[in-house]
C-alpha cells in the first residue's frame, strides 16, 4: 500500500486507483452509517474521493492514508446531511431467512440502524474498520473520552434494544 501511496503522489493514476480499490467496502460501509440513500453514499464516496486525490501531495505520512480518507468522507457525509435537513430514515429491513445466523445478523443491523448518528459511526468504525478510540477521535476531531462515551452509549443502547427485541418474541431476557 505504502509503494502504491508514494506512486500516486507522484501522479501515477493507477496506484491510486488500487488504493481507492482497496478501500471501496470501508468507504461505503463508512458512509452507510451516516447516510441512507444509496444515492447519497456514492455521492458523498465520489466527493472524497475526488479530494483525496487532489489533496494527495499534502499527505506526509503514508500511514495515515487510510485515517486521512475516512476523515475526508465523514466530512462528506455530514455536509450531505446537514444539506438536506431531514431526519434520516431507518430504512426498511429485509425480511429474515431460515438460517439463524443470517437471522442474528439482520437483527443486529436494525439494532445499528436504531442508533443515533453519532453512535452509529462510532460503533462502525471501531467494530467493523477496526480503527482504536485514538484513531475515531482523530477522524471525528473529538476528544478519546468522547468517543469512549458514544462507545459505551451506544453498546448500552444496542443491548437493550436486543434484549427487548427478544422479549418480544418470547424468548428469555438474556443481556448481550
Amino acid at each position: 500500500m505504502e509503494e502504491d501511496l508514494r506512486k500516486a503522489q507522484q501522479g501515477d493514476r493507477d496506484a491510486f486507483t488500487r488504493l481507492i480499490k482497496n478501500m471501496e467496502g470501508n468507504l461505503y460501509r463508512i458512509a452507510s452509517s451516516i447516510l441512507k440513500s444509496d444515492q447519497e453514499k456514492l455521492d458523498a464516496a465520489q466527493e472524497a474521493i475526488i479530494k483525496a486525490y487532489v489533496s494527495l501531495p499534502t499527505l506526509n505520512h503514508p500511514r495515515f492514508f487510510k485515517t486521512w480518507l475516512i476523515r475526508i468522507l465523514i466530512r462528506e457525509c455530514m455536509n450531505i446531511a446537514r444539506s438536506r435537513k431531514k431526519v434520516i430514515p431507518i430504512g426498511e429491513i429485509v425480511e429474515p431467512a431460515a438460517d439463524q445466523r443470517f437471522e442474528n445478523r439482520i437483527e443486529l443491523q436494525e439494532a445499528i440502524n436504531s442508533l443515533e448518528e453519532d453512535h452509529r459511526t462510532v460503533i462502525l468504525l471501531h467494530y467493523m474498520e477496526d480503527l482504536s478510540i485514538k484513531a475515531i477521535a482523530e477522524i471525528l476531531e473529538q476528544r478519546e473520552g468522547t468517543i469512549k462515551s458514544r462507545l459505551n452509549r451506544a453498546r448500552k443502547r444496542l443491548s437493550q434494544f436486543m434484549s427487548d427485541h427478544y422479549n418480544e418474541r418470547g424468548f428469555v431476557n438474556e443481556r448481550i
